[in-house]
């Protein structure tokens, strides 16, 4: 029972006796032992994940900046365009320049539109779920050229035997016919030179916090996505954009 005075309460003796002997019973301190280790644990996990952020077309360079970081499981990386019309579409080491289909689809940032002058950029981020597997992105954008095929890639935890070096010289060295997507579904063949936006209608990932890393998009299985609602804003212009390149 609690009895009180004003804005104090006070357990009755029967009530505070009963109190400690909780307290001091085994299962009591091996339950709240646990819970503090689950709660270090947490906290430990959440102060070690680290942020990266990479720079897509900054300065108009076909290029993402830096082309490669190196990360750990839980780290997030955030995709920030600066210019034109670009976007981080995961791909795979064999085929730099295609859609990851297998054994997941992999995640797409969709077109993001940057106007010229802009002061405020789009952004996008992933969250690394499995660092021991590196993951490989590029640029679709066809219109007037293939950025991918200009080297417009990028790589997380490129390895001795996948380098960065290698995969971009496997972009660039991918040039030729390609066969693309468009926005009805049908398939298409297009060279490195076409004007078209490769995979047809952006596919914009939901906004969300970046800090949940939520998404609609699909998932490669070692990612979460996320976005910011500047970025689906400026995606829908991107489908006029051509001339912007």
């Amino acid at each position: 029972m609690l009895s009180g005075k004003g804005s104090r309460a006070l357990l009755s003796p029967r009530a505070a006796l009963q109190l400690r002997l909780l307290i001091k019973t085994p299962k009591f301190i091996s339950r709240m032992r646990f819970s503090s280790i689950a709660l270090l644990a947490s906290a430990a996990s959440l102060v070690s994940a680290a942020n990266f952020t990479v720079l897509v077309g900054d300065g108009g360079v076909l290029a993402f900046n830096p082309t490669s970081v190196t990360v750990a499981d839980g780290d997030t990386i955030n995709f920030e365009f600066r210019a034109k019309n670009h976007t981080a579409t995961q791909s795979t080491f064999a085929n730099p320049c295609t859609l990851q289909t297998t054994p997941t689809t992999g995640v797409d940032s969709g077109f993001q539109f940057v106007p010229a002058n802009s002061t405020s950029f789009p952004t996008w981020s992933i969250t690394v779920q499995n660092a021991s597997a590196p993951l490989w992105f590029f640029c679709r954008q066809t219109n007037p050229a293939s950025h991918c095929h200009a080297g417009m890639v990028f790589a997380v935890n490129p390895t001795a035997e996948k380098t960065f070096a290698a995969f971009q010289a496997a972009a660039e060295a991918a040039g030729g016919s390609s066969t693309t997507t468009g926005a009805s579904g049908s398939s298409s063949t297009s060279t490195s030179g076409g004007g078209g936006y490769g995979y047809g209608s952006p596919v914009v990932s939901t906004p969300t916090s970046a800090a949940s890393g939520s998404s609609s998009s699909p998932s490669s299985g070692a990612l979460r996505t996320g976005g910011s609602a500047t970025a689906i804003l400026l995606a829908g212009a991107g489908l006029f954009a051509g001339s912007m390149l």
